[in-house]
């Protein structure tokens, strides 16, 4: 007997003391942790959502809402508000629904499938996040920028005169400071949910390797 066959067999025999785990031992372990996870993104959304609405509220003010209305965005910003309090209320709901279906599945190639959709609705709502604050930002400083060259009346009106590469300049500065500005709330979000989807994305991995054993 060689030296590798003597080691399996020392390896048997050392197997049988061991303490024993099972399939669905190990398949609910698994699912409580993604449950719970699934849990927590969906908490997260309601906190974020009631902040979001404190934080608007607190703002809004008379004062607030009279300089919207001088800038003429009064309007734009409420529908902004309403918009976008809407879509946030559809991903928690998402968030709500996923919940329950990994709270009631029972296999787990279904659970391998519910979670990849609970991946996909976080990074989607991640996305539509700087997407709608990337287009926000962008409109209202035009907006304001607009109004300002509208109601500003100034004596020598050549010295406002840009050329191309005072505007490339400008909208270079634009970018990179939205960039940057987006750079910020993406590595929030990376902090917020990112962990909860990586542990998401552990217990895909070690479902996927228990159902090929």
């Amino acid at each position: 007997m060689d030296g590798l066959e003597l080691l399996k067999k020392n390896w048997k025999s050392q197997e049988a003391t061991l303490p024993q785990v099972s399939y669905d031992e190990i398949y609910k372990m698994i699912w409580k942790r993604s449950s719970s996870i699934v849990k927590w993104i969906f908490i997260i959304s309601i906190c974020e959502f009631l902040f979001g609405v404190i934080l608007n509220v607190g703002l809004a003010d008379e004062e607030y809402w009279n300089s919207l209305e001088q800038l003429q965005i009064k309007e734009i910003t409420i529908w902004a508000y309403g918009i976008n309090y809407l879509i946030t209320i559809y991903f928690m709901f998402r968030f709500y629904m996923n919940y329950r279906q990994i709270n009631s599945t029972s296999s787990a190639k279904r659970l391998m499938k519910d979670i990849i959709k609970t991946r996909k609705t976080v990074k989607s709502y991640i996305l539509y996040v700087l997407i709608s604050l990337a287009v926000v930002t962008l409109s209202l400083f035009y907006l304001i920028a607009y109004h300002h060259i509208e109601n500003t009346q100034v004596a020598d009106s050549s010295a406002y005169v840009f050329d191309a590469l005072d505007w490339l300049k400008f909208t270079g500065i634009t970018i990179i400071g939205l960039g940057i500005f987006l750079g910020v709330i993406w590595f929030f979000y990376q902090l917020l949910y990112g962990i909860l989807l990586k542990r998401l994305k552990k217990n895909y991995t070690q479902l996927e390797n228990l159902d090929c054993d």
